[in-house]
């Protein structure tokens, strides 16, 4: 890579709970490829953050601080967001150019109905919790262990939830019962995402189960989305024993759609066989 060259960022969004540290290992990979990266956390997901301006804080708020992010960087970036952070990746994707979107068990957007019992039985767990949407959910090991780390050894589990923070109780509310949410906050219409789209899934996640995140990609038109799945994995794709292979899909689909770690503006214009490269520089 040539001295000031520009490459195509990734910009890794986070989900539930978690903070951009938990895509330490997975971003290692695109980092070997030559992509620059990014994990930035969500708003008040740093450990000691204030819990009230958290319980303040919607899906709205945070797909405004990643298209504030995104807009200091050096060219359009691939959001790759898990869970919850796929979410927020599609409604940034709305107002904010982006060179394409990687969908990681995405929570789904407003008007996308549950497709599994375990689903439907998440949002009765959230009914008995009262008014939740007012207030920092804590994170419960119980409930991580059964549907998000299920599949790690016990003292990895632990060492990941030990890093896990309060989420905001109205950003779940805005995704998980979106049937209640009157603003519609995670309502993100196809027609106003124009990035190529790669939704990726677990066959035996309880959270966001491959048949939901299906029909959340068929929403888009034929050749812009692409869907793979996992049938082995779980939830947490970005941790679990074949996290590599996820990597490796997502950068095959990434080369197939010629968004590489390459220059964005060369630097002067370049002369190469067949007329290649002849682009003049800023």
């Amino acid at each position: 890579m040539k001295r000031g060259a520009v490459v195509t960022p990734v910009v890794f969004v986070h989900g539930a709970f978690c903070g951009g540290w938990a895509f330490d290992a997975f971003r290692e990979p695109f980092e070997a490829a030559g992509f620059e990266t990014h994990a930035p956390n969500l708003p008040h997901h740093e450990r000691g953050a204030d819990l009230e301006r958290l319980a303040q804080t919607g899906l709205k708020d945070y797909a405004h601080a990643i298209a504030h992010y995104v807009r200091g960087l050096r060219a359009p970036p691939v959001l790759a967001g898990h869970s919850l952070g796929g979410l927020v990746s599609q409604l940034v994707a709305m107002n904010t150019p982006v060179a394409g979107l990687m969908l990681l068990a995405p929570s789904a957007p407003w008007g996308v109905p549950p497709t599994t019992l375990d689903e439907h039985g998440n949002h009765f767990g959230l009914t008995l919790l009262g008014d939740y949407w007012r207030r920092p959910i804590p994170p419960d090991y119980r409930v991580a262990r059964s549907t998000t780390l299920d599949r790690l050894v016990r003292d990895d589990a632990r060492r990941a939830f030990a890093r896990f923070v309060p989420e905001s109780g109205r950003a779940i509310r805005e995704a998980v019962q979106w049937w209640l949410d009157h603003s519609m906050a995670s309502q993100a219409p196809v027609y106003r995402i124009s990035a190529p789209v790669l939704g990726l899934a677990g066959g035996k996640d309880r959270v966001n189960p491959s048949s939901t995140v299906r029909r959340v990609i068929s929403r888009f038109p034929n050749g812009q989305a692409h869907f793979h799945e996992f049938p082995e994995m779980s939830h947490w794709l970005i941790g679990e024993p074949e996290a590599n292979d996820v990597a490796k899909l997502a950068l095959q689909w990434l080369e197939a759609r010629n968004i590489g770690p390459k220059p964005v503006k060369p630097k002067r214009k370049q002369l190469s066989l067949f007329g290649w490269g002849e682009t003049a520089g800023a």
